[in-house]
């Protein structure tokens, strides 16, 4: 058997069938994807081949044909065509002559194609198809075993070219196809797919993956290799650096608006000798690494995780930066006054080039003789020459080691204050840390840099010589404005990029709204003072405009080298200064002005160990919020602070003006409202400066403008702040606050604070106790101003006994008029606006006690007789109601229409916490600090949103 035939009974591909006595064609494979040949529904049966033979030849076993018409036997035959039709070419196709159509079927004959929706049956005479029991029928046989897992099923029939069972195949018997082989197979398309949907997103998906990498790489590479050569060699960077050594210049502010002020000084003089690599010993070298980057020669010139941080926050994240990205930033200019992310970005593509142009060795020499050291010196030899007195090369590891970290922050360190925030942060956190990278140096480098864990911790912070800034000229003003303005720009301006070493090098010019007239005066206002003053006394002065922030005067103190500043920085207890803000809270939540409140001395409250005690132990009675003010009523205030909310009151004084840190320097409660957080003049100027401009707060700042080298004038961090302000209270909550304030000096303990030319004047005083502090602050429409004196080991003050006790209304409201009788020398005469009386008429009296009602049932022998006088009016010793002033002050019963006279001292009472009288003649109110804070806070700038 021919293995076409073979396949045939078995049931694999078969040919088509020709009769059984006559030629057979059309053999060859059938499509898998339609039905048989017999079967199609509309298309033109395919033609059957010429042979006489046909491709069976005459084997009986053939399968019987169905009758073919006359046309088909003709042409099988080699008989003409009925209808003189060209004959074809052996094996090929069957054509129609050009032009014809194909026939139509005549009466009788049958159509080509069966009736839609009919099927053909066999007629008489016609022989089926197939066979049942004929081997060719294709498709193996069931096992008699029963049927198969329909899987196999479905699988066998995909593989032998049938239709699945039960998957739109036809109905058994009928059309389509012959047994089991005559089905449509199933496209691709159509399997179903059972992976995970991962694999089939893979297998979609990684090539417009793959492709869309490749697109990324290759710009990559581009982006990559157009800007590093865009980023400038070594040698660029040298010239540049050397174009950009200058002084920075700072200015004062002109008499008007438009007006030019005059040179103040210039700050940062470049004193720079240059030395080489050979030079710079290894203590110095390793202390400067171990502060800035101990893996300086290990590392390439990127820190890639520093980078990231950059990228991430658009360049403002700082920290993480290599040696050779500080030399790139620091010293070419063209990175200068560009935006943060692409200074950063320009800055990466330079320390590359330079760290495959330059050796590891050649950088460093290069960072250490440019980089700022403060003190005015640039230069790792000039640094030694002003800290130590001698030349780098003469330098020990604890002094190489100090030079290293101060490169951090050269401006704070300089020159520390004793007992400092700079000095505890410099002894507690960055001389730990670089003995510490030592250490870890010397063990990760096998003992060639670094030193022994040992060595390094017993290492000890080295004994400076003393600073005298030489830019100062005898003048110790100029010291404190040029560490202010530093400080403020360092500060304001860190989103743009500068730094104390821009100041120092790179040629800036700064204008400031600071008066030299005023910042004279603002010195000279102390000399009200007796003469006999403790000699460590601190005195604060700060003026600030009101409706602009600006800082037109402070007194900064007698020595820049040695006295923190005295008003910037300079921290002690607010006392009753404080008060005012209690007030704007309470006024803001609607407790108006006229509410009444108690005010005897030595209440008790909620959460106080001791009862409040106001100034002279004097009992006020029943009191409103104007006279609490005036007489700084300590008992009332405290439960006003109560009612409103201690932190409340907080969150609005950090909004008027007083740094958030303050809140720090005492615990939160009822006691707030006496003062005892500590703070400094500026923090009181700035908030007072809130209730004169009506409510808005402007940010306080000093400096005005800041212009690079080339003339372009920088964006402040909080331009948006200054130029706009913030309302922070109703124009009415200010109008009634600076009232209640008027008469603390028209009729309280402020009278010594009222100007000579009747212009208006509203402050406060305050008084901590044992009198380490005395306060004034107080305002005029066009300026606000506070005064505030302490001593530096948080003494009391001590003025001798020309002026015996100390108050506020005694010695700051006096410095107060000083300075502001020179001020407002010339302004206009402004007037406060009328109080609105905002708020309800409150009443937080005391309930009457039970014991004090009247009882309200008869008595049971009501009395007919009328009450006796408690004394015989013939009796010439009794006093009745028509004689008052008579009665002994020493009976109880007896009421006086006067109150009695001040005592000569207060805080006589054991538990009193502070004591303050604003003048001899009336009581006043106390503070409640009892210790100072010399912290070293240089910000100044006022706190955002």
């Amino acid at each position: 058997m021919s293995t076409e035939r073979r396949r045939s009974a078995e049931g694999g591909r078969r040919r088509a069938d020709g009769p059984g006595d006559g030629p057979r064609g059309d053999g060859g494979r059938r499509r898998a994807d339609v039905p048989p040949r017999e079967e199609r529904a509309g298309g033109r049966r395919r033609p059957e081949p010429a042979d006489d033979g046909g491709f069976w030849g005459g084997d009986d076993n053939a399968a019987p044909r169905r009758p073919r018409p006359p046309e088909a036997e003709a042409r099988a035959e080699g008989r003409p065509r009925p209808e003189g039709g060209r004959r074809r070419a052996e094996g090929g196709r069957p054509q129609r002559p050009e032009g014809a159509r194909r026939r139509r079927p005549e009466d009788g004959e049958r159509p080509r194609r069966p009736e839609e929706g009919r099927r053909r049956r066999p007629e008489d005479g016609d022989r089926p198809r197939r066979r049942p029991d004929d081997p060719r029928a294709g498709g193996r046989r069931r096992a008699a075993a029963g049927p198969r897992d329909p899987r196999e099923r479905e699988h066998g029939s995909r593989s032998e070219g049938r239709r699945a069972p039960g998957r739109g195949s036809r109905a058994a018997g009928g059309a389509g196809g012959r047994g089991g082989g005559g089905g449509r197979r199933r496209s691709r398309e159509e399997e179903p797919d059972d992976r995970h949907w991962f694999k089939r997103f893979m297998s979609k998906a990684w090539k417009p993956a793959l492709a869309f990498c490749g697109l990324m790489f290759i710009a990559g590479v581009a982006t990559f290799a157009v800007l590093y050569s865009m980023a400038p060699d070594a040698n660029e960077l040298d010239e540049n650096a050397e174009n950009q050594m200058s002084a920075t210049q700072i200015y004062w502010a002109g008499a008007g608006e438009e007006e030019e002020g005059e040179l103040a000084l210039t700050t940062g003089d470049v004193q720079r000798v240059a030395v080489q690599r050979d030079d710079i010993p290894e203590t110095v070298i390793d202390g400067v690494l171990a502060a800035e980057q101990r893996t300086f020669y290990e590392d390439p010139g990127i820190n890639i995780m520093g980078i990231g941080r950059a990228l991430l926050s658009r360049g403002e994240a700082g920290g993480g930066s290599t040696i050779t990205q500080q030399m790139a930033r620091g010293y070419y200019n063209d990175l200068q006054g560009e935006e943060p992310l692409t200074r950063k970005i320009r800055e990466i593509f330079i320390s590359i080039k330079l760290s495959q142009q330059v050796e590891h060795d050649e950088i460093l020499t290069i960072y250490l003789n440019t980089i700022y050291f403060g003190r005015g010196a640039s230069g790792i030899e000039m640094a030694a020459q002003e800290y130590f007195g001698k030349s780098v090369s003469e330098l020990d590891s604890a002094e190489g080691a100090f030079l290293g970290l101060i490169i951090q922050m050269p401006s704070n360190f300089e020159n520390p204050e004793e007992g400092s925030w700079t000095e505890t942060y410099l002894n507690d956190e960055r001389w730990p840390y670089v003995q510490n990278q030592l250490a870890l140096m010397h063990e990760e480098t096998g003992g060639d840099r670094g030193l022994p864990r040992a060595e390094a911790e017993a290492l000890e912070i080295p004994e400076r010589i003393d600073y005298n800034p030489e830019e100062t000229s005898g003048d110790p003003r100029l010291g404190y404005v040029r560490q202010a303005v530093i400080n403020e720009v360092e500060q304001r301006y860190e989103g743009s990029g500068i730094t104390g070493s821009d100041i120092a090098t790179k040629g800036l010019v700064i204008k400031t709204s600071l008066d030299p007239e005023l910042m004279v005066a603002a010195e000279e206002a102390f000399n009200v003072l007796p003469e006999s003053a403790a000699d460590d006394t601190m005195h604060g002065l700060t003026a600030v405009e009101p409706t602009t922030g600006q800082i037109v005067a402070f007194n900064g103190g007698p020595d820049v080298s040695t006295v923190i500043n005295n008003s910037l920085v300079h921290q002690t207890q607010a006392g009753s200064a404080y008060k005012p803000y209690v007030l704007a809270r309470a006024l803001s939540d609607n407790i108006g002005l006229r509410s009444r409140f108690n005010g005897d001395s030595g209440r008790e409250f909620p959460g106080l160990a001791s009862p409040v005690i106001n100034s002279g132990d004097v009992d006020y009675g029943e009191v409103d919020l104007i006279q609490s003010t005036a007489d700084s009523v300590n008992t009332s205030f405290v439960e006003l602070a109560i009612e409103v909310g201690e932190s409340r009151v907080d969150e609005l004084a950090v909004e008027m003006g007083v740094h958030p840190d303050r809140q720090t320097t005492s615990t939160v409660g009822p006691l707030i409202a006496l003062g005892t957080h500590q703070v400094n003049s500026l923090d009181m100027a700035s908030g007072y400066a809130t209730f004169a401009a009506e409510g808005r707060h402007f940010p306080a700042h000093m400096v005005t403008e800041l212009q690079t080298a080339d003339g372009t004038v920088l964006t402040p961090d909080d331009s948006e702040e200054i130029e706009a302000g913030k309302e922070v209270l109703s124009q009415a909550v200010a109008a009634d606050a600076t009232y209640a304030m008027q008469q603390a000096v028209l009729e309280g303990g402020a009278g010594n604070a009222a100007l000579d030319d009747g212009r208006p004047v509203a402050g406060k005083t305050g008084t901590s106790s044992d009198a380490v502090s005395a306060w004034f602050v107080g305002y005029t429409p066009q300026l606000s101003a506070a005064v505030g004196l302490s001593r530096a080991e948080a003494q009391p003050l001590d003025f001798g006994a020309e002026l015996g006790d100390v108050y506020g209304g005694t010695t700051s409201a006096k410095v107060w008029k000083a300075f502001m009788e020179t001020a407002m020398e010339g302004q206009e005469h402004q007037q406060f606006p009328e109080p609105q009386w905002v708020g309800d008429e409150m009443s937080y009296l005391p309930t009457p006690s039970p014991e004090e009602t009247p009882s309200e049932e008869p008595s049971e022998t009501p009395s007919e007789e009328p009450s006796e006088p408690e004394c015989d009016p013939v009796d010439p010793t009794c006093e009745t109601e028509e004689s008052p002033e008579e009665c002994d002050p020493l009976e109880p019963d007896c009421e006086q229409t006067e109150q009695p006279e001040d005592p000569e001292e207060c805080g006589i009472w054991p538990y009193l916490p502070d004591c303050e009288e604003e003048e001899p003649t009336m009581p006043g109110p106390p503070g409640e600090g009892e210790q100072q804070n010399q912290g070293t806070n240089n910000s100044l700038i006022r706190p955002r949103e």
